[in-house]
């Protein structure tokens, strides 16, 4: 992992696609989207099976890893109305009964708000935007907040490393003075390049690794 500093707040950010408040044990995810893959399924068009199950065992092994007492879902945590079918909500269920005493936030996204909140048997509290936490202002959409450092999701930034045969995009916490973004954490989103200022600091995700590329 690799520490900055967020509104007065030490934040580390994890080569998983998450970050992490060590002195609130909080645990920041950004878009999720569970549920999207069969969404996209039901429309007829063909993805990968199992990224839900992929996306629950990643949040379990960092729950384990890291000393998290808090979970916040930075926006777009179900997909869509689809992701309320049966086998999906099933594998939710599971996951929070081996979480159980954990407290999950969801700070709700776009996505959010058209699939409905997560059934209240998932013991998840739901709230809108901003969440403040100490100097940090938790959100979903990137938005400047009154005397706070902003941290959201929404655009799944990535960033451009190489050139020609050789460029890869790879995904990236994008950090400018005011606002910082998050990565998806989703195991089936697409992304969206950056366009950092010269203030700006960019961390891209490569080989479990976070490294710091402006």
């Amino acid at each position: 992992m690799l520490t900055v500093e967020a509104g007065g707040e030490p934040l580390q950010l994890l080569p998983e696609k998450a970050a992490f408040l060590p002195a609130h044990g909080a645990l920041l995810v950004a878009d999720v989207h569970i549920g999207k893959a069969v969404s996209f399924r039901r429309w007829g068009v063909p993805v990968p099976r199992g990224t839900t199950t992929d996306t629950l065992q990643r949040l379990s092994l960092l729950i384990e890893q890291l000393p998290v007492r808090r979970l916040v879902f930075l926006g777009d945590f179900l997909h869509s109305e689809r992701a309320h079918a049966p086998a999906t909500l099933a594998a939710l269920a599971r996951w929070r009964e081996r979480h159980a005493r954990l407290a999950v936030t969801l700070v709700r996204g776009n996505h959010d708000l058209r699939a409905g909140d997560p059934p209240a048997a998932l013991g998840i509290e739901v709230v809108d935007e901003p969440l403040r936490l100490g100097g940090l202002a938790l959100c979903h959409h990137p938005q400047p907040v009154a005397h706070a450092y902003a941290l959201a999701g929404h655009l799944h930034p990535c960033v451009a490393v190489g050139r020609g045969l050789d460029r890869l995009r790879l995904p990236c916490f994008w950090l400018r003075p005011a606002l910082g973004v998050l990565p998806a954490f989703g195991a089936f989103t697409g992304m969206h390049a950056v366009h950092a200022d010269d203030e700006d600091r960019v961390f891209a995700v490569a080989e479990q690794r976070v490294l710091a590329v402006a």
